[in-house]
């Protein structure tokens, strides 16, 4: 015994795995230092894949992907792909009372106690659930939420995320964003799918407020919310220049969901402007903000019609003779002239002399036309103002008479022919039916947007001031819990009152007719208020799942 207790007592000085675990204690020096080498070296082997991930090429199956580019990039810990909770089933009470207590008997040991405790806390471990589709199991959305998504991991996203040919939502609630880190996830977007049409950034408050880059003219994204993002003022004016200016506008953007922000008066106004040129949101709700009577008010005005502002009248008048210029290039005399003065310059038999008269000659034409052209525009604006006023509703166009908008607008317009036609009252259905179409071309989208520019919408002139009809595209509107009383109410009986005359006399026509939900609910007045009591009748006819309910009611009746 004591020989043996005296080996042990010496092994310890010498190195333990090269000793007892290998050859034991027959083992020359040499050789155990031999082998000690390959173990000294085995860790950074571990060390040397998260070096290149970019040599892994992603198989389409997410799970795997993420997981092999996280350890590549080094990381011992990431979060599991995971598939989204189903709401459970109908509780039944004869199965589930039966055995339930059978297992809270088997479970009343502390080990089983304490397995059970780490089991419940599962649910708050980081996590990327997705939704799969029914039929071939491919990623449809992406819900990520509660952990923080740094630069690293969007890096691995732009990896993994492009050959997922079904994605269709990305889901990110409370991951603590960063100005830096939505330039990237923004910058990702691209890469992946076209099918991507929905963004959720809830819970991800930005110092700088630059929620607005994701709703740039490029964008293909249809649904975004942002709510619980601290968005007040500054943020909203961003987003309501994103949504329209003078001179650009948004049209992929369908819904835009700004509740539980911090946008007064001043924001509702700025969200308001960018509602005045744009003709594709139909979704907006600014529930749960800090909206008074004077922004609701800015709200409501827009949704009617409206007066142009001189900047506006400018850029009409701007437009408007560019198109007219348009169709006067494209006419027989002026393709005739065009074609006479290319086979002058290509003549090699003119004298030189010639040449420089026929320069002189199509210079005099060019300095001079002009003039007399802006004479006979003028002359034609005057005539089209007298008309209007008597009346006839029309917007000025140049060189004609006749005012006819929409006709001159297909004439001048070849490429997308079918889209004119619904310029000021149907820009609603022909932007969903061509917007897969527009987003493969940046020159389509270019086009297209002189085509709806809704300044070419037929306007009126009343006293001296020139006034459009109004954004009729919107359909819902969610003003619930913000500070409105009941003088803010009275700004939209106008607009709801003149959305329903105006659905009336265009019930025959395809178009947008107006807003079809309004929620004013929980505001600064009483729901006893008349006013609203008047909106609620007014809108009552207008929603649409009011309507379908009596015919399902019928149905149900006729059944029985």
């Amino acid at each position: 015994m004591s020989g043996e207790a005296s080996a042990p007592g010496t092994s310890p000085r010498a190195p333990r795995p090269g000793t007892q675990k290998t050859s034991g204690a027959v083992t020359k020096k040499g050789d155990r230092g031999a082998k000690e080498k390959p173990a000294t070296v085995l860790p950074p082997v571990g060390e040397e894949e998260p070096k290149n991930p970019e040599e892994y090429q992603c198989t389409g199956v997410l799970e795997t992907d993420f997981a092999e580019l996280c350890t590549r990039s080094g990381y011992a810990d990431f979060p599991k792909v995971v598939p989204r909770p189903r709401p459970h089933p109908a509780f039944v009470p004869s199965a589930s009372m039966s055995e339930k207590p059978a297992l809270d008997d088997q479970r009343l040991s502390g080990s089983c106690s304490l397995s059970s405790l780490e089991s419940k806390y599962v649910f708050f471990r980081p996590t990327i659930q997705v939704e799969l589709e029914p039929e071939d199991k491919s990623v449809k959305e992406i819900y990520i939420r509660g952990w923080k998504v740094e630069e690293r991991i969007l890096g691995i996203f732009s990896k993994c995320l492009p050959p997922l040919s079904q994605l269709q939502a990305i889901n990110l609630w409370k991951v603590g964003l960063t100005d830096k880190t939505l330039t990237a996830f923004i910058a990702l977007l691209p890469l992946c799918s076209s099918t991507i049409r929905k963004v959720s950034l809830e819970g991800n408050p930005l110092p700088e407020q630059s929620y607005h880059k994701l709703m740039a003219l490029d964008s293909t994204i249809s649904h975004l919310s942002l709510r619980n993002n601290n968005i007040n003022d500054h943020g909203a004016q961003l987003l309501g220049q994103a949504l329209s200016t003078l001179h650009s506008c948004n049209r992929t953007l369908v819904s835009l969901n700004l509740g539980f922000n911090h946008i007064g008066d001043a924001g509702a106004s700025y969200i308001a402007d960018g509602l005045r040129l744009n003709r594709a949101l139909l979704w907006l709700s600014l529930a749960h903000n800090r909206i008074q009577d004077q922004g609701a008010l800015k709200l409501a005005e827009v949704l009617r019609p409206f007066e142009l502002t001189h900047t506006e009248v400018v850029e009409r008048r701007r437009l408007l003779l560019e198109k007219g210029s348009q169709e006067r290039s494209r006419s027989p005399s002026s393709s005739r002239h065009g074609d006479s003065k290319t086979e002058r310059e290509k003549n090699p038999l003119m004298g030189v002399s010639s040449a420089p008269l026929a320069e002189k000659a199509d210079k005099t034409q060019t300095t001079k036309t002009p003039k007399s052209q802006s004479k006979k525009k003028d002359k034609s604006g005057e005539v089209a103002k007298k008309e209007e006023k008597s009346g006839s509703g029309q917007s000025p166009t140049q060189g004609t008479p006749k005012k006819e908008d929409p006709s001159k607008a297909s004439k001048g317009k070849v490429t997308i022919p079918e889209q004119k036609p619904s310029k000021g009252k149907g820009p609603k259905t022909g932007n969903k039916e061509k917007r897969s179409f527009l987003l493969e071309s940046e020159q389509l989208v270019a086009e297209a947007s002189e085509v709806v520019n809704p300044l070419l919408e037929p306007v009126e002139h009343r006293d001296g001031k020139v006034f459009m009809p109004g954004n009729k595209v919107l359909l819902h509107l969610n003003l619930m819990r913000n500070r409105i009383t009941d003088v803010g109410l009275e700004g939209f009986l106008a607009t709801v009152q003149h959305q329903a005359e105006f659905s009336k006399s265009k019930s025959a026509t395809k178009g947008p007719v107006g807003l079809l939900c309004l929620s004013l609910a929980k505001n600064y007045f009483s729901p006893q208020c008349p006013t609203y009591t008047m909106i609620q009748e007014l809108m009552l006819s207008r929603d649409p799942i009011s309507k379908a309910k009596p015919r399902e009611e019928d149905s149900m009746a006729s059944s029985t």
